[in-house]
């Protein structure tokens, strides 16, 4: 391929971002449709499929929106046949849909780990293996999966989540072992700590003056000094959703100012 800056244009692409109706989702689906991408999105109810079409017609896109839950197969196949029958076959995925519960291990019930690794790990597989026939098919294919700093470090409280996320970093590289041969890339994206209306809380300065202690702890350890912005996830989704990506396969980008790369700041 002779590149050229017209090598980022996703024109004619079809892309299905799930869990795409707010948040990091939403804010990937604009990147994409900015960049020329058709854009499909999934929601794991009726009302958050009705709020997320409401969100794209305010920003001026024409999406599709589908609920549907991503860990169910039955029921993801059904979906991926709309979108087939009603946009095209899909040319990228982003396998964004996700949650966490917050307990500490020896709280935490296994429905719950299930469920966690149900809808994070499991449900990115039923996606990736729905849209892959489709992308043979069309003799090329994207699918971009979000990891997270979880997917190389533990935490308190993140049992499910950590082990997620470190399986998906494993699919993403097992999809790649598997079908790099009929031109499909599978990479990841790993954001850090983005600044959100959900984190806000937690980048709030403090009445004295100071920093709230858990701002403190992300900024120190982070060689770029700040949280990240959901403009940072922009580039690098429409990177590895391009033609410009085609030789990168089974790669997990981390977008997260340098924080994996660091035991973080001496105490003074």
């Amino acid at each position: 391929m002779t590149f050229s800056m017209a090598s980022f244009r996703l024109d004619g692409k079809v892309a299905l971002v799930t869990g795409g109706a707010h948040g990091i989702g939403f804010e990937l689906a604009t990147a994409l449709h900015e960049a020329g991408a058709k854009i499909a999105f999934n929601s794991s109810s009726e009302r958050s499929r009705e709020k997320g079409l409401a969100n794209f017609e305010a920003a001026g896109i024409e999406a599709f929106g589908y609920a549907c839950d991503v860990s169910d197969e039955v029921a993801v196949a059904k979906m991926i046949q709309k979108i087939n029958e009603e946009l095209g076959n899909i040319d990228i995925l982003i396998n964004n849909a996700g949650i966490i519960k917050r307990i500490p291990m020896l709280e935490m019930s296994a429905q719950d780990f299930r469920q966690v690794v149900d809808v994070d790990l499991t449900g990115p597989f039923i996606v990736a293996k729905a849209v892959l026939p489709g992308m043979i098919a069309k003799g090329q294919g994207k699918i971009i999966n979000i990891c997270s700093m979880m997917s190389e470090l533990g935490r308190e409280t993140v049992a499910g989540y950590a082990a997620a996320k470190g399986g998906l970093k494993m699919l993403t590289k097992n999809i790649c072992a598997e079908f790099g041969g009929a031109n499909i890339q599978c990479n990841g994206i790993g954001p850090g700590y983005i600044a959100t209306p959900q984190t806000a809380p937690l980048r709030k300065t403090q009445a004295d003056g100071s920093r709230h202690p858990f701002d403190a702890f992300i900024r120190d350890r982070t060689p770029a000094d700040r949280w990240g912005e959901t403009d940072d996830l922009k580039g690098p989704a429409v990177f590895l959703a391009s033609n410009a990506s085609d030789f990168v396969n089974g790669h997990v980008l981390y977008v997260d100012g340098g924080i994996l790369s660091t035991l973080g700041k001496q105490p003074e």
